[in-house]
């Protein structure tokens, strides 16, 4: 049976560099960095006092006050990422017509509302327990981004949280993939939030030894340089409007990119660290060029999922090298984490919405900060300033811990 094409018509995203898609995207290009100190809370008695976050997020008036204080900070990213997206795609569905069940959500979270745990947390050892907030359970579970976008759109098709680490965001948009080139819905919103820049949150990844403790934005998240000691923690969310070809047309769509192919799988190794030379990530990006029926000379772009920790960049480096040949040392290759930090669940989204527009404008964002090479990670990965060229693929990767692995492959829309 002949599978159904699918492109992008929307793109939403709030993040460290941006509180809209151009915004971002005239950030990524200029080589933005969004790393500072922490402001979230009081950071000044932890090791780690620097994170990338959305700064003077207001997210009026696309959600009223009135809702705003019954969502955690990670679902208004995702809703305001959202309504974006789909005002941006140009499309309406009336919630009562059949097209509502044709059309569905899929948005990962990580974690969900850490910081209302905590708070509320604290309340109940002030108060008593049972005097926590009544919303605290729907504030807090991370399926609850996905489910207030398809409320508020009256979407009523699949609606679904992939709740797979790192790897979520990807997951979602792949998934999203599938679901509408194998039949299922017509249209998705599909993407990634979180929002963990919190004393738990800092503490917890602090603890493992996960986090840069660089007091300058400039030496913090530098992915495959040899200077790399950690991820810096960022927030934010990337959504995007997947829509089945002829369904795009038939309502003249402006179309971003088509997305042509999509890989999952698992590490089965450890619970975080990738498996030895990245052999999970090679077979996933190889699942991905498959299911995308192209070849891996075809592929031009990575957005890596180059996290600035040292395991990870030169693991994702071998997978590259594994998976692509001599062909990897063709590729570019960069990781816009060195401008947005780590999203964790939301970074497969917002890095989405990147690949998309990277594809579109042919321009390749920079690795910044990129000084100190290191022997472990002798790819291009376009240092310090992007690069214009024409784009025909380019894949956007992510991993996970406990092993997930995914990779999402976008081909340049010619009309």
């Amino acid at each position: 049976m002949d599978k159904r094409r699918v492109v992008v018509t929307g793109l939403g995203t709030v993040n460290p560099i941006g509180h809209n898609t151009a915004e971002t995207w005239a950030a990524a290009k200029a080589g933005v960095c969004g790393i500072a100190p922490i402001t979230l809370f009081d950071a000044s008695n932890f090791k780690v006092h620097l994170a990338g976050e959305v700064k003077d997020f207001d997210p009026q008036p696309v959600i009223e006050r009135r809702d705003a204080k019954k969502m955690a900070r990670f679902t208004q990213f995702a809703v305001y990422a959202a309504a974006e997206a789909l005002a941006d795609s140009g499309l309406s569905v009336d919630p009562d017509s059949p097209e509502a069940a044709r059309c569905g959500v899929i948005v990962s979270s990580g974690i969900g509302g850490l910081p209302v745990i905590e708070e509320e947390h604290s309340r109940g050892l002030q108060k008593g327990f049972e005097r926590v907030s009544p919303f605290f359970v729907p504030m807090t579970i991370a399926n609850m981004a996905a489910a207030q976008i398809a409320i508020r759109t009256g979407f009523k098709g699949m609606c679904n949280c992939p709740v797979t680490a790192c790897a979520g965001g990807t997951n979602a948009v792949g998934d999203a993939f599938h679901r509408i080139r194998d039949g299922y819905e017509d249209v998705m919103l599909c993407g990634g939030a979180e929002s963990c820049i919190s004393e738990l949150g800092i503490g917890g990844f602090s603890s493992m030894k996960a986090l840069c403790n660089a007091e300058d934005p400039a030496c913090a998240s530098v992915p495959f340089d040899a200077r790399r000691s950690g991820f810096v923690m960022g927030e934010g969310g990337g959504v995007l409007v997947l829509e089945e070809l002829e369904h795009a047309k038939a309502r003249g769509a402006k179309i971003y990119a088509e997305m042509i192919g999509y890989g999952a799988n698992c590490d089965a190794y450890h619970i975080t660290a990738p498996a030895p030379e990245g052999a999970g990530g090679a077979a996933c990006m190889t699942l991905a060029i498959q299911d995308a029926d192209i070849q891996p000379e075809d592929v031009d772009y990575i957005n890596a999922h180059g996290t600035s920790t040292h395991m990870n960049d030169s693991c994702e480096t071998a997978a590259i090298k594994t998976a692509f040949g001599d062909w990897a040392y063709k590729l570019c290759v960069s990781s816009t984490k060195s401008m947005t930090g780590h999203l964790l669940g939301g970074a497969g989204g917002v890095e989405a919405v990147l690949t998309v527009m990277a594809l579109h404008d042919g321009f390749v964002p920079a690795t910044i900060h990129y000084e100190q090479p290191d022997p472990e990670c002798d790819l291009d990965y376009v240092p310090n300033t992007g690069r214009e060229m024409p784009l025909r693929c380019a894949m956007s990767n992510s991993l996970g811990f406990g092993g997930h692995n995914a990779c999402i492959v976008l081909r340049k829309w010619e009309g």
